[in-house]
């Protein structure tokens, strides 16, 4: 990729407006104590500071990537970066506990409209036999913010003040939004059509399960308000699916999911998502409550897994564009659960911390091999016009299965330990670790279900078949008076 090149304007803006929307899922955590003596409120808030966010992050997504679609993606890239840049300022200026968690809330917004087209739109940008190398690249971005979040954090918030957490998102807003007009090219998806019922059942539904995930621990598993939630939300989805399967233009083609590597790829993210999302949650508290450091000497302790990925995705990145991404994939699943086991084994109130870098390196190379070639077999799994919907359902099933692991491992932690003192906090993250780790090991299994290599469709090739899909498509609309042509099976199968 040449400098200055549309390819490299795409990879800089994306990736840096998808850090920014990847870094505040977690960078709040190591500024709660902060935000609670400033302004107040119990723990209810301070969870909701965190979950307001993840909650219409998580819900949001398919209608962002339908919104990209209907009404062009770098439009909607812009306009979520816009909403995101002004929730982060409304955040950095909140006058109380309340208008901080409903800013926060705008915030998921507006990175819900961002994420599922930001991939959509580097792909367009980068020729396909650079494409490898961008996506992993791409993809260490986006996992060094979720791992570096409580870094970043803790290293603003001792140095600066808790609102400079969210502050600093507005300066980049601003310099991105222009680049981004200019930079950008503007494209739609196949179908112009909103697929109204549909996007109103999979996000109603997702609230549900992920409003009941969030609540499970503290409420009760078997409260009224957590199991309306998870029946109703399972109640929505299967209406979801059944409205998709008889729709002519369905928000989700339930096709897609007949593909080997995109099925395989997204549980494997749910998965993933779950044992390191809870993992991260737990580790970077242990390094504090558990062995007394300070938010951003705990951070700085985390630095050989959050900076991994800057040495490692690159080169993983071009392995998958010659020999495929799922060995790739499945071994840096097997490095994160081999990372956490060695954790768990090594555990104690008073583990030295030479002890603990073979864990935290082991976590670092494995997550760095993973998020480098999943973007490249998730994009060539589908037909180019379908990477938008394809983005939004992959970065959905991340955000809840975050939920869900940081859910889980937090029940696991409750029920063995506590906060009182290092060793109830020990007793308690063991056996968070050890379910946090055979879940990654879970998924590293099930992402050899998808082909040795998935098989993108060249440009001209992926341009005919649209092509002939919509001559089909019009035949059938002359004849019946509907759309009736299926679109071709998705690539990769």
């Amino acid at each position: 990729m040449r400098r200055g090149s549309p390819a490299i304007w795409a990879f800089v803006i994306t990736s840096t407006a998808g850090f920014m929307a990847a870094l505040d899922n977690l960078v709040v955590t190591t500024a709660l104590t902060a935000i609670r003596r400033h302004l107040g409120g119990g723990i209810s808030d301070l969870e909701w500071t965190v979950n307001a966010y993840t909650l219409t992050f998580a819900v949001l997504l398919l209608l962002g990537a339908a919104l990209g679609d209907r009404f062009g993606r770098r439009r909607m890239f812009t306009l979520g970066l816009g909403v995101f840049t002004l929730a982060s300022l409304a955040a950095a200026l909140a006058p109380s506990i309340d208008a901080l968690i409903a800013a926060r809330a705008v915030q998921g917004v507006g990175a819900a409209l961002l994420t599922p087209v930001s991939l959509t739109l580097l792909t367009a940008a980068v020729p396909p036999a650079r494409r490898g190398l961008a996506f992993g690249a791409w993809g260490a971005v986006n996992g060094m913010a979720v791992a570096m979040g409580p870094l970043i954090g803790g290293t603003v918030v001792e140095h600066l003040s808790w609102q400079w957490i969210f502050a600093l998102n507005v300066p980049i807003g601003l310099a991105l939004l222009p680049l981004a007009r200019l930079r950008l090219t503007e494209s739609h998806g196949p179908n112009r059509r909103l697929d109204i019922p549909g996007t109103a059942l999979a996000s109603a539904g997702l609230f549900g399960i992920v409003y009941a995930v969030i609540r499970g621990n503290d409420d009760g598993w078997t409260s009224g308000p957590v199991l309306a939630g998870l029946i109703g939300g399972g109640v929505l989805l299967a209406g979801f699916l059944a409205w998709e399967r008889r729709t002519s233009a369905p928000a989700v083609p339930l096709r897609l999911f007949r593909s080997r590597a995109f099925s395989a790829v997204n549980v494997a993210t749910t998965l993933m998502s779950v044992g390191m999302f809870g993992a991260i949650f737990l580790l970077s508290q242990f390094l504090q409550a558990g062995q007394g450091y300070s938010p951003m000497e705990a951070g700085v302790r985390m630095l050989p897994w959050t900076g991994m990925p800057m040495l490692v995705a690159p080169v993983a990145g071009l392995l998958a564009d010659r020999i495929g991404g799922r060995n790739i994939i499945a071994a840096g699943l097997a490095l994160q659960a081999a990372g956490l086991w060695w954790f768990a084994a090594v555990a104690t109130a008073h583990v030295s911390y030479a002890a603990q870098v073979p864990g935290l390196v082991l976590s670092g190379v494995g997550m760095a091999l993973f998020f480098a070639p999943v973007a490249t077999v998730l994009m060539g799994s589908v037909r180019a016009q379908e990477q938008g919907v394809a983005s939004g359902v992959n970065n959905a099933l991340r955000e809840v299965g975050g939920a869900l692991g940081v859910a889980v491992l937090t029940a696991v932690f409750t029920a063995h330990g506590d906060y009182s003192s290092p060793q109830r906090f020990v007793d308690g993250l063991v056996p968070a670790l050890w379910v946090g780790a055979s879940v990654l090991g879970i998924a590293a299994l099930s992402v050899l279900a998808a082909p040795r290599r998935s098989a993108t469709v060249p440009a001209d090739a992926a341009e005919a078949a649209d092509a002939a899909d919509a001559s089909a498509g019009a035949v059938a609309v002359g004849s019946s008076g509907r759309p009736g042509a299926e679109p071709r099976a998705a690539v990769g199968s």
